[in-house]
């Protein structure tokens, strides 16, 4: 009694058991991991079609059937019916850092810029080869760091239905770590800013799109590009346009090696990261309120010491830039989520005229379903992710001075909030609509009811709007702003961060750096600023954006708000 009793299967059932396991977890795990990536995604719908493509040696036009998955990535067949019998594919790539270019004369001119120096040698290549022969419909991909792909449609409506798919897929896997909450992938973009600093590169560029490893692959490749290129581009043959598409050849390959070691070290981080993260959770949260009382003791010396610096390079450079800048960036987030508030309400009315119509006929059922995919439909949002556009190049004038050459990002961004706006919208209609809506009801008494439901949901929509429109407005002065106020006050100002080590050390945490409380002083000070003139912005175009609730805890007070008649003429 109370002995362990012998198993009932034997060995032999134990070991099929185990294969049963393990063929399970082999047929899983694939559906897991890429679920686990979709699940960090917006949804794509998944676009295919037929297309030719350039490829080959030497290249030549060749039909293919191309797919658009739903997670962004795309592949290309030799022929529908093996993309069909789940055959392999002949190529497949990752959009993320790609262009998109639809002008066969636009996409020479670039092929000519990569190598410049071969530009009177076109007479020396076969007149028929590179895309020397007109292509009607082109969609060209160019990748700065990866071969480039060109395909071309068979029409006028199949290349945009293309170029809207493409677009879609290029923002989806560019933005991942952008869009993500988690802590660590914040972490990781700040700590790619501080690398770069370290490097001595201040300012925010479109290096950060992307996952992880193909951001720390983008940062490489930017910094071996210039003794690559000295290297290796005088050795390779051809002449003009064939020669520059070795050139993107040999990127290509240098990449794709770069990418997998990137992978591989990221990979085998992983485990020191997680314990890490498991150590730091069982050290701070017991001392948290010591560190924040530390913290602002350190900041407040820091404030102290760096005020005159701080304040004087403030007045002297982004003061006078400042409120252009917030101006632009309202009005660009403004006018995409005011598209976005257009397309709801049509959305809404569009229903509600149906539902008076037949409350219960195929048409309504098809308007529901085409309202729920609204955020997902790309000929739809166009109309909103144009607007986001307007403004790139008034707002990269004004940011360029600064350093700020991450326009795509920005851009990106806005879209990103549109559609993630119109996400949430979307799915409150429909729940507060299924919350309200009764066999019991009569066709007018439904409209009534959803007609009220619309009325919540564009209140909610406006506030959500706000919060989301001044966070923008906060992230990207940051991104603009931050960075060259840190490189001015570079040559001074951190030469004081040692003695402060002392201070910090003595907590005897990770959490707390000298650097970056410095960082966060100044950030404040900069977040105050921003906050002014995006108040007074929105006030004159007649009515304030709403603020964060924890807006104030978050960030405190280190720096006197200017006086709006002092610095500004």
């Amino acid at each position: 009694m109370g002995g362990r009793p012998s198993s009932p299967l034997d060995k032999q059932q134990r070991q099929h058991l185990k294969g049963q396991v393990d063929t399970l977890l082999r047929n899983f795990l694939p559906c897991y991991r890429g679920q686990l990536a979709a699940s960090k995604l917006p949804r794509v719908r998944e676009h295919r079609g037929p297309l030719t493509q350039l490829r080959g040696h030497p290249p030549r036009w060749q039909p293919i059937f191309c797919v658009l998955r739903g997670d962004g990535r795309l592949e290309w067949f030799s022929h529908k019916e093996e993309y069909e019998n789940g055959g392999h594919c002949l190529g497949s790539t990752a959009l993320t850092g790609y262009t998109l270019l639809t002008s066969q004369r636009e996409y020479l001119r670039l092929l000519d810029a990569l190598c410049p120096e071969s530009l009177g040698d076109h007479t020396q290549e076969e007149p028929d080869s590179l895309l020397e022969v007109p292509v009607s419909f082109p969609l060209f991909l160019q990748h700065p760091f990866r071969r480039h792909l060109c395909f071309s449609a068979a029409t006028r409506e199949a290349q945009h239905a293309w170029r809207l798919a493409l677009q879609g897929g290029i923002r989806l896997q560019g933005t991942v770590l952008q869009r993500s909450q988690a802590p660590a992938a914040r972490a990781f973009l700040d700590a790619v800013r501080l690398y770069r600093q370290h490097q001595g590169h201040f300012g925010d560029d479109d290096v950060t799109l992307g996952s992880d490893a193909e951001v720390l692959t983008a940062v490489l490749m930017r910094e071996q590009l210039p003794a690559l290129r000295a290297q290796t581009l005088p050795g390779l043959r051809g002449a003009g346009r064939a020669r520059a598409w070795a050139w993107t050849e040999l990127l290509d390959a240098v990449h794709a090696a770069v990418l997998a070691g990137a992978s591989a070290g990221l990979c085998a981080f992983q485990p020191e990261k997680d314990e890490l993260l498991a150590s730091l959770e069982k050290t701070i949260r017991p001392d948290v309120d010591q560190l924040l009382r530390q913290r602002a003791r350190v900041a407040g010396r820091l404030r102290t010491n760096i005020r005159g610096p701080l304040e004087s390079c403030l007045r002297r450079e982004v003061d006078p830039q400042l409120p252009r800048v917030v101006q632009t960036l309202l009005r660009t987030v403004e006018a995409s989520l005011e598209a976005v508030r257009t397309l709801l309400a049509q959305g809404m009315d569009r229903l509600s005229h149906r539902l008076r119509q037949s409350p219960s006929g195929t048409r309504l059922r098809r308007e529901v379903y085409s309202f729920g995919e609204m955020p997902w439909d790309l000929a739809l949002m166009q109309t909103c992710y144009r607007e986001a556009e307007r403004s790139q190049g008034r707002l990269g004038q004004l940011a360029a001075p600064f350093g700020f050459l991450g326009m795509q990002s920005l851009v990106f961004g806005a879209q990103d909030l549109a559609q993630q706006l119109m996400a949430d919208a979307v799915a409150t209609f429909l729940q507060l609509a299924d919350q309200c809506l009764t066999t019991a009801l009569n066709c007018d008494q439904a409209a009534q009811r959803l007609e009220r439901v619309r009325g919540r949901v564009l209140k909610k929509f406006k506030s959500d709007s706000g919060l989301a429109q001044r966070r923008f407005i906060r992230g990207w002065g940051l991104c603009i702003f931050l960075p060259f106020v840190l490189s001015q006050l570079e040559p001074g100002c951190k030469k004081e961060l040692p003695e402060f080590e002392g201070d910090v050390l003595a907590v005897g945490s990770q959490a707390l750096t000298t650097e970056g409380i410095y960082e966060d002083v100044i950030r404040g000070c900069l977040l105050q600023r921003i906050d002014q003139d995006e108040e007074t912005e929105a006030e004159r175009e007649g009515g304030a954006c709403p603020r964060q609730p924890d807006s104030g805890a978050q960030i405190q007070p280190l720096c006197p708000p200017p006086s709006r008649g002092t610095f500004r003429s």
